[in-house]
């Protein structure tokens, strides 16, 4: 589907929320009731939080692969457009007796044999369930056409700054991360001295940071996290958030270098005071400027 096509939201309707884990889900129903939008929240089972039940219009929950009981619930509810916000913990797939621990239904089945069996990239995975969900009427969106202000702005987001060898370390990371991304592998890159101590992967950016500390034991290194060149913005949209900056100071992180315009920032005003506290630098760049500078 060309994303560029979709209708436009009809913001006198609810909508629908399908929610993974971390902040993200309880922040863009925070946002979208502030502006008198109903949230017919669907938490996936053992992921989302708690919390959404109260700040959503309705709130229940689904495993993970009962794709089928998600869609009966957004149709219950008088949904039929839907956002994707938070993360799906995909070790799932990878581990023993998988069918058996999911039991899916057989919405899932279907999704999973017609649209996933090329490969298990994140963007293979997540059309593959839009796709299905439109076969039952429910369009997806981004959840940034309902909260734009999440997105970080070009420049620097805390006093300090990155020092020269970090900007080349910035650099570094920063090609590498964008080919990481158009590989569908992962969005962030751990640097330090122009030595690549970790890419992410199926273990996502916190335990990216964890595993380059454990590497790195001195610290100082560069984080870059950027998305991806043909990013679709209705999900898996670079975020951070003040989680993203305490495992950093964990494990010795000095630098983070975000794309500008393109990635999610969570709780802006606490990750900034923190971040300046702990003497970690913040920079958003734009990805046209830094692909200009590497072929200069």
């Amino acid at each position: 589907m060309d994303v560029t096509r979709l209708p436009e939201v009809n913001r006198d309707r609810p909508v629908g929320l399908l929610a993974g884990s971390g902040r993200f889900p309880i922040v863009f129903a925070e946002a979208a009731r502030r502006q008198g939008i109903a949230v017919c929240g669907v938490g996936v089972g053992g992921m989302a939080s708690d919390e959404l039940a109260q700040v959503c219009h309705t709130y229940d929950t689904a495993p993970l692969a009962r794709f089928g009981r998600a869609m009966r619930l957004f149709h219950r509810a008088g949904v039929d457009h839907v956002v994707m916000a938070g993360k799906i913990e995909k070790t799932v797939l990878i581990r023993p007796f998988m069918m058996w621990r999911l039991l899916p239904d057989w919405r899932t089945l279907h999704m999973w044999y017609r649209y996933a069996t090329r490969d298990k990239k994140d963007d293979t995975l997540l059309l593959a369930v839009i796709r299905e969900f439109e076969r039952d009427g429910l369009t997806f969106h981004s959840a940034l056409d309902y909260c734009p202000e999440l997105l970080v702005k070009h420049g620097f987001l805390t006093r300090r700054k990155p020092n020269p060898s970090q900007w080349k370390d910035i650099f570094f990371g920063w090609e590498l991360a964008k080919e990481l991304g158009r590989l569908d592998i992962g969005q962030s890159v751990m640097v330090r001295e122009t030595a690549v101590l970790a890419i992410e992967a199926i273990e996502g950016t916190d335990n990216c940071i964890r595993r380059a500390g454990d590497l790195c034991r001195r610290g100082g290194f560069v984080v870059v996290k950027v998305a991806k060149p043909q990013q679709d913005m209705r999900f898996d949209v670079p975020t951070i958030g003040i989680q993203t900056i305490q495992t950093m100071r964990e494990c010795g992180a000095k630098v983070l270098a975000i794309e500008s315009d393109k990635t999610i920032l969570l709780d802006r005003e606490q990750v900034i005071q923190t971040a300046n506290q702990l003497g970690i630098a913040i920079v958003a760049l734009n990805s046209q400027e830094m692909e200009l500078k590497a072929t200069a």
